[in-house]
């Protein structure tokens, strides 16, 4: 402190002690207290620091970012299969058939303008035999025989064309009582 405030103090101690509070002093501040207390609080926010954002944020990016990489590996596990590693005879008749069903598939969706209702019932049938073919394809990949699961996908592409023969000749043979019918009215 400075040389001359110390001396004030000194030579007006005295009168410094003379000054006593009021005997209300404490009332007042009491009653100042209760007052602030009956006022209504403001609801408190919640604030969130950038630490814990970006921890947050980070944890969501490594979740999403293991899930799309078990997505991926999911994936390429079940096209990435080598038939022709497994057995090359195998792979060309797999190939051979799968050409064949889809031609035929071809052939049976020009029946879908002339007649909906019977492409409808006979391409039921075919996705039964489709969903069972994706099912063995999916299960290639994991399987302890996959020259067994092969064959099996062999044999339901070789069913699926028989099927689709015997649905191609059907509506030949409709097609061919239509014309039948057709002709001997105008002959009539």
């Amino acid at each position: 402190m400075s040389k001359r405030f110390e001396d004030f103090i000194k030579n007006n101690r005295e009168e410094f002690d003379e000054v006593e509070p009021s005997a209300d002093l404490w009332s007042k501040i009491e009653q100042s207290l209760s007052l602030q207390e009956e006022l209504p609080k403001k609801p408190e926010t919640k604030t969130f620091s950038l630490a814990f954002v970006l921890r947050v944020a980070a944890s969501v990016i490594i979740v999403m970012g293991i899930g799309f990489g078990i997505y991926l590996q999911s994936q390429k596990g079940t096209k990435g299969i080598d038939l022709a590693a497994i057995n090359p005879e195998y792979a060309k008749q797999q190939s051979h058939y799968a050409s064949l069903v889809e031609t035929k598939l071809t052939e049976l969706r020009s029946v879908a303008k002339t007649d909906p209702q019977l492409y409808k019932e006979f391409s039921a049938e075919i996705a039964k035999m489709d969903s069972t073919y994706k099912k063995l394809n999916s299960d290639l990949a994991t399987s302890p025989n996959q020259e067994r699961v092969l064959r099996a996908m062999i044999r339901n592409l070789q069913i699926q064309t028989e099927v689709l023969n015997q649905q191609l000749s059907v509506i030949e043979q409709f097609n061919q009582m239509k014309k039948g019918q057709t002709n001997e009215t105008k002959n009539i």
